[in-house]
């Protein structure tokens, strides 16, 4: 066993090659890390909640239209909204106006900078804010909007804009007058009824609905839950 010392001697064990220094070389960098093809993008705005986009749309319309000086009134969802209903809203924003008023309603939402059309339907015309669909009907459960119902519509803050808005009865009346075979869709309807119960006057409701089988089927099943 040899000591390790001045005159120890190394012996080569066969097989393994001697080693050498390499030149002096800069060591290689290190990878660079796989490029984020969004990096350099600006941040983007998180999306809006659907029922604050719908809600945003309701108070640009309404706040356009209060300050024409149009007659009108907000109904379906978002009025139920307003009256205290749930915040689910639907999928649109709809607004009631007198049939006369239609191209003059047109011509101010044309005047803020809205894209305003009309569909094949010759009840409503069509607009789009915020990138929300916004429903201008003149035609209610297939009757003329009148002067009488708009003047009955109550001044509610919506989400903080205050503006006028289909007073309860009416607005369930409105829902449920348009019951037919094409159309029954109580799910969407019984929420609004529930909240709202309690400011509707519903005799009045079930006398202008008549005794057309799917209001009266509807009106069966408030009666079944102990809604009225």
């Amino acid at each position: 066993m040899t000591q390790n010392g001045d005159d120890a001697t190394l012996v080569r064990r066969p097989g393994i090659p001697d080693f050498r220094l390499a030149p002096d070389q800069p060591e290689p960098a290190p990878p660079a890390p796989p490029q984020d093809p969004q990096a350099d993008e600006p941040p983007k705005e998180l999306p809006l909640d659907r029922n604050q986009a719908i809600l945003e749309a309701a108070k640009q319309v309404g706040a356009v239209l209060k300050r024409k000086g149009h007659l009108f009134a907000l109904a379906g969802s978002v009025a139920a909204y307003a009256h205290g209903g749930e915040k689910n809203l639907q999928h649109d924003v709809d607004f009631a106006i007198r049939p006369e008023d239609a191209d003059a309603v047109a011509a101010t939402l044309r005047e803020a900078g809205l894209t305003v059309y009309s569909p094949p339907e010759d009840w409503l015309i069509k607009a789009t804010c915020f990138g929300q669909p916004v429903d201008i009907i003149f035609e209610l459960a297939h009757q003329p909007v009148g002067a009488d119902m708009l003047e009955r519509a109550e001044e509610v803050s919506v989400d903080s804009v205050r503006m006028p808005v289909l007073a309860p009865t009416d607005l369930l009346w409105s829902l449920i007058a348009a019951f037919s075979e094409h159309h029954c869709d109580f799910g969407a309807a019984l929420p609004i009824a529930r909240a709202l119960r309690e400011k509707v006057d519903w005799e009045r409701v079930r006398r202008e609905c008549g005794d057309a089988p799917m209001p009266a089927a509807f009106f069966f099943l408030l009666e079944r839950l102990n809604v009225i």
